[in-house]
């Protein structure tokens, strides 16, 4: 069972007169408590994912994760870094939910299935399995926020990816907007995985400014609101007409299915651990930020863009229209 703050107290003043520790320890001890119940309580969920949202959150480097969870947030759950199991650790947010807690923000990582509860379970109450979808819709209800932490959060990813052919998802995996009904209070922030720096300042914002400016998809604008295409390191070669033929040659990696031009986030400018890119690396970009990855649509990793020109016509914003058209026209954008 967890320790209430006043069972805490109690046992660290017997444990500092047993001991002879000086009183400037205990005092030391009730003051971080004091300073953790000021802090924001923040509730992490893992659904179908496969952890690697949290460890780039683990990677962060300014200011390093230590620092978020001692200083600027107080983590009462994560089921993967915690130090709590079972029961002990499953009470958390039994209470949070019981006791109708509120003010918390709701950090879901992976997608939620619908086809049954017992595709992806967390904890056992009452002797039944509890379903993460449960939680998720428990949960949101006292959240002041509500974060989408990767792609199969936020538009369900590679667990909502079709089975060609049927057409269907075998667990009816759905995005976090999919299935909680206030969806003003979620903020989407996709990758696969995010940048840890998109998760952390995300949060930072929240605290000290509110809500960040959202774009259409509920992704914040401060991180998705240009397009790869037009950071990119091989930005020159494209203008230039440059493009590689195979992986490995030098120039614009379009024709080699980077998917760039479509996709929004500012890893060429903000770096994976301040290193390197995607595109830099000589990878090409997967659009992994947007709704359509994996595969819906059909448009695939590392295959070419396609419009048709009944596509292009519907295009409201004329230069991008003309833009499209001209790229077609070369052989650049397929038909």
């Amino acid at each position: 069972m967890p320790l209430s703050r006043r069972e805490f107290l109690k046992i660290m003043g017997g444990t500092t007169a047993a001991l002879a520790f000086p009183s400037v320890m205990l005092q030391g001890c009730k003051r971080a408590l004091e300073r953790a119940a000021e802090r924001t309580s923040v509730i992490w969920l893992q659904a179908q994912s496969c952890s690697g949202c949290s460890v780039s959150l683990l990677n962060t480097v300014n200011p390093d994760i230590a620092t978020v969870v001692t200083q600027h947030i107080s983590l009462n759950f994560h089921q993967t870094v915690m130090g709590a199991t079972g029961h002990v650790a499953i009470k958390v947010i039994d209470e949070a939910v019981k006791k109708r807690r509120t003010g918390y923000v709701l950090i879901v990582e992976g997608s939620i299935p619908t086809k049954h509860e017992n595709y992806c379970t967390l904890g056992i109450i009452d002797g039944h399995h509890v379903g993460i979808r449960k939680w998720v819709l428990d949960l949101a209800n006292g959240a002041a926020a509500i974060l989408a932490v990767g792609s199969c959060a936020a538009f369900g990813g590679i667990p909502a990816a079709q089975i060609r052919a049927t057409g269907d998802n075998p667990t009816g995996a759905k995005a976090v907007t999919d299935i909680v009904s206030d969806t003003r209070k979620i903020i989407n922030i996709p990758g696969c995985p995010p940048h840890p720096d998109w998760m952390v300042g995300t949060i930072m914002h929240l605290l000290l400014k509110g809500m960040p400016e959202l774009d259409e998809f509920r992704r914040p604008k401060m991180y998705f609101n240009k397009t790869v295409h037009e950071q990119c390191e091989h930005l020159a070669a494209y203008r230039r007409g440059v493009f590689a033929q195979k992986w490995g040659e030098p120039g614009c990696l379009y024709k080699l299915g980077c998917l760039g031009m479509d996709t929004n986030c500012d890893i060429p400018r903000r770096k994976w651990l301040g290193i390197n890119t995607c595109t830099g690396s000589g990878s090409g970009c997967i659009g992994c930020t947007e709704k359509p990855f994996p595969d819906y649509g059909n448009r695939g990793i590392y295959k070419h863009l396609t419009a048709s020109l009944e596509e292009i016509q519907r295009i409201e914003n004329p230069e991008i229209r003309e833009a499209v058209l001209t790229l077609r026209k070369g052989g650049i954008i397929n038909g």
